[in-house]
């Protein structure tokens, strides 16, 4: 752009220490780019989403394999704000999408997503995957490596599992903690984020569910520090707070303190006859100056050095690696489930390195948070209702066949029915042994 445009016209003199401006400005555009966030895929499922997501046709040889359908759900907040849907029951569903290649190489990493449970899934997956290198899209299934994978797994009333899962060279790697996933009816926002520190969190709904280190929480590489199993507690370690008071004696004369006296205020009965009753004595009681068995008392010990415990000390085995947070470069984003019963829908899917921009996303879905809540509600009891309908209808088609197998008769025509029944048999009986007689 011309210098004159902006009313100024440079003189010769003037032009290098312009350019020299210039450049330092570019310098600084070049300092701040680092810092500016990047969305690198974010996918609403809104039109045009065929062209970018593949269907696999793993497991389709087997008659395994099952499919996505374009939907909001039976509940949703906005019916027009879709995702993809797992629509057939005990099958292997597979889909993936081809995204732009990135490292998060000195930069932090956020993988976001929903997903909504509308079945009773009693047991499948509803996680996520980020894979590298060349993946055939169309072959992509349980078996095709990936760098990261992410999300629930529900089966039955005891795996409410939430993976987190990392590759490192060629191996995959659980996280070590026991964590839970949500198991009702509405949608959910997972998000991890993983920093160049090597530190990460773990949001739910954007809430942080856990946090902490790659270095800790997975066995990804030894632990820097290890007990000195070598090590023995000193001979002269004072492990106890509190020792016997040296300075203190016991009283002269204090083991003759009786336990009990008899009772000063006791007096003797007026009817009581010497002999007959015996000589009368007052009832014992507790002596108030007994103390019981004389005990030092207890003061601090001067040498106390608390509880002695194996020291830390280097592991010898340990062997830093600076790159323990970078993934290998990301190409490719995929669903990969299992299900017994289908019904997941998947939406909202995010990769930046901005957790603010990902936080905001959660905010404007949740907007409708409460009108998504009532439509379930609704629908549950429509659900009960049916239930109970078809409950009835059931048990009146019952009472009707009973009916027709004549089963509704009153107790005491049951009994005649039976009385009559015994009766014919037995005459047939007594007829055969009448036969047998002639």
């Amino acid at each position: 752009m011309p210098m004159a445009w902006f009313g100024v016209t440079p003189s010769k003199l003037e032009l290098p220490s312009l350019l020299l401006s210039l450049l330092l400005v570019l310098q600084l555009l070049c300092f701040i780019h680092p810092a500016l966030s990047e969305v690198i895929f974010e996918e609403r499922f809104e039109d045009g989403w065929k062209s970018r997501w593949v269907v696999s046709d793993w497991k389709r040889s087997e008659g395994k394999a099952g499919t996505f359908k374009h939907t909001a759900g039976r509940w949703a907040a906005d019916p027009d704000d879709k995702g993809i849907q797992t629509s057939i029951d005990a099958k292997h569903s597979a889909i993936s999408a081809k995204i732009p290649e990135f490292t998060n190489k000195n930069r932090t990493l956020v993988l976001q997503y929903s997903i909504k449970f509308e079945q009773d899934i009693e047991c499948g997956g509803g996680y996520i995957k980020l894979l590298s290198g060349f993946v055939n899209q169309k072959k992509f299934g349980g078996d095709t490596p990936y760098s990261l994978m992410f999300g629930p797994d529900i089966c039955g009333s005891d795996t409410k599992k939430l993976h987190l899962i990392l590759s490192y060279q060629g191996q995959n790697y659980p996280v070590k903690k026991d964590l839970q996933c949500e198991t009702d009816k509405l949608t959910h926002f997972y998000t991890f984020i993983l920093r160049p520190d090597a530190t990460y969190s773990l949001l739910v709904d954007n809430r942080e569910r856990d946090s902490g280190s790659l270095y800790t929480d997975w066995d990804i590489l030894p632990p820097r520090k290890i007990k000195d199993v070598k090590a023995k507690k000193p001979a002269d370690w004072e492990e106890k707070e509190y020792i016997d008071d040296p300075n203190h004696v016991k009283p002269e004369g204090y083991d003759s303190i009786p336990s009990e006296i008899p009772d000063p205020n006791a007096k003797q009965p007026p009817n009581w006859d010497e002999d007959e009753d015996g000589l009368w004595k007052p009832p014992r009681i507790p002596n108030p100056e007994y103390r019981g068995p004389w005990k030092k008392r207890k003061i601090k010990n001067p040498n106390y050095k608390g509880k002695w415990k194996t020291p830390w000390i280097d592991n010898p085995e340990f062997e830093d690696d600076p790159d323990l947070y970078v993934l290998k470069p990301i190409k490719y984003v995929g669903i990969e489930v299992w299900q017994v019963k289908a019904g997941s829908v998947f939406d909202n899917i995010l990769i930046c390195d901005d957790p603010e921009y990902a936080k905001q996303v959660v905010d404007e879905v949740f907007a409708n948070r409460e009108i998504e809540k009532e439509a379930l509600e609704e629908a549950e009891k429509v659900r009960k209702a049916q239930e109970e309908e078809e409950s009835r209808r059931a048990r009146e088609e019952g009472e009707r066949r009973r009916r027709e197998r004549g089963y509704d008769r009153h107790p005491r025509h049951k009994d005649r029915h039976r009385e009559r029944y015994r009766r014919h048999h037995r005459r047939d009986y007594l007829d055969d042994d009448y036969h047998d007689e002639l």
